[in-house]
């Protein structure tokens, strides 16, 4: 029988084998600690500067050469980072990147932070995250921490992530010697008020040591660090922002469609005086689709979890539906009305305003514009 996490935590054993898990406390205290990011992108780039700046030796591991270039050198591609920031951590030796991981080893803390797409059939692809982790089991030892911090299906870290290392070391028991847990990323690309820094988080271990040094580590650049009983609901609260906001989109772009239809009605004017009732009621806008890392993807990793628990999310599916009709909808519309112009289809020019997925960042994934 497996024994329970209480269990495992306070044997006698895991108290001569407590020691990791102290180590890595005093570590995080002191600010001795070593920050391994894994995947220097949109999420990854930000959360490395933080600690780097909070004065923690940090070794981001990204496998595109270029960008490990432009970091050692100073030269900041994260248009939400400041360039004196970024030159003054690398320049004062706090921040180094590498193009693989031969200094894993000398690490305390991981956060995976690798991109999590969905493959031709819109089933969860965890590849990234599958080849992350075996990098990082090649150099497991006691006292190590390793944070999913990409956005995943409820299961991943203890299937995929605990899974892949407990066994490259079967010597190693998760909770007592070495610690795993998902904390979901918070990026809003663009967002000047809102940083990694006093965007509060969600944090949960798959134990009770795995939470407490999570939220140890986190704390040390976020101000507010919420924790839950375990990663699988954290992975859940996870897609339940990003599906809010997918079903809530989708609609106010099906009332769009329909007030379009209608005489003297215009959708625009109906959410500004809805927008008046202080209570019950959060104002979202139609546009021509959705875009992005996370919105336009997590739709289908519930879709396909709830599948494998013989559920279907009707509802969301549906709404994400609708998101994805949205930009075909649009061109019906351009088509329409350059039909009640003077000039045939064919020669008629279309001016594109804005190819991003939103205002302000010049990230095109899943943009509509590139539908």
């Amino acid at each position: 029988m497996e024994p329970s996490r209480e269990t495992k935590e306070s044997s006698p054993a895991a108290v001569d084998g407590a020691r990791p898990f102290q180590q890595l406390q005093q570590k995080l205290k002191a600010e001795a600690a070593t920050i391994g990011v894994v995947g220097l992108g949109y999420v990854g780039f930000p959360l490395a500067v933080e600690y780097a700046q909070a004065g923690f030796e940090t070794i981001g591991m990204d496998l595109d050469p270029e960008r490990v270039r432009r970091l050692n050198e100073g030269d900041n591609y994260n248009e939400d980072l400041s360039d004196d920031v970024v030159q003054r951590v690398v320049s004062a030796d706090m921040l180094l990147a590498e193009d693989d991981f031969e200094r894993a080893d000398d690490v305390d803390v991981f956060f995976i932070c690798v991109p999590t797409p969905v493959t031709e059939h819109n089933e969860p692809d965890t590849s990234y995250i599958e080849s992350a982790t075996r990098s990082i089991a090649e150099h497991l030892r006691p006292g190590q921490l390793v944070v999913l911090k990409s956005t995943t299906y409820p299961g991943t870290t203890e299937e995929v992530v605990q899974g892949i290392l407990e066994e490259a070391r079967e010597d190693l028991q998760v909770g007592r010697d070495c610690f795993v847990a998902f904390s979901p990323e918070r990026i809003d690309p663009g967002n000047e008020k809102y940083t990694t820094a006093n965007t509060p988080v969600v944090a949960g271990g798959v134990t009770a040591n795995c939470t407490a040094l999570t939220k140890q580590a986190l704390h040390q650049v976020v101000q507010e660090v919420h924790t839950v009983s375990n990663p699988k609901v954290a992975e859940m609260e996870k897609l339940l922002e990003n599906i809010y906001r997918s079903v809530n989109i989708a609609l106010v772009n099906e009332l769009a469609q329909l007030t379009e239809r209608m005489d003297e009605v215009s959708i625009w004017e109906v959410i500004e005086a809805a927008s008046t009732k202080p209570f019950g009621f959060d104002a979202f806008y139609p546009g021509p689709g959705l875009g992005g890392h996370c919105i336009p993807v997590d739709p289908h990793y519930l879709s396909w979890l709830a599948k494998r628990h013989d559920f279907e999310t009707s509802f969301i599916t549906l709404s994400a539906r609708v998101n994805e009709e949205m930009p075909f909808h649009v061109c019906r519309s351009v088509t329409d009305a350059i039909a009640h112009q003077p000039v045939a289809l064919g020669d008629a020019t279309v001016l594109i305003l804005g190819v991003a997925f939103k205002a302000n960042v010049g990230d095109t994934r899943h943009s509509p514009a590139g539908t």
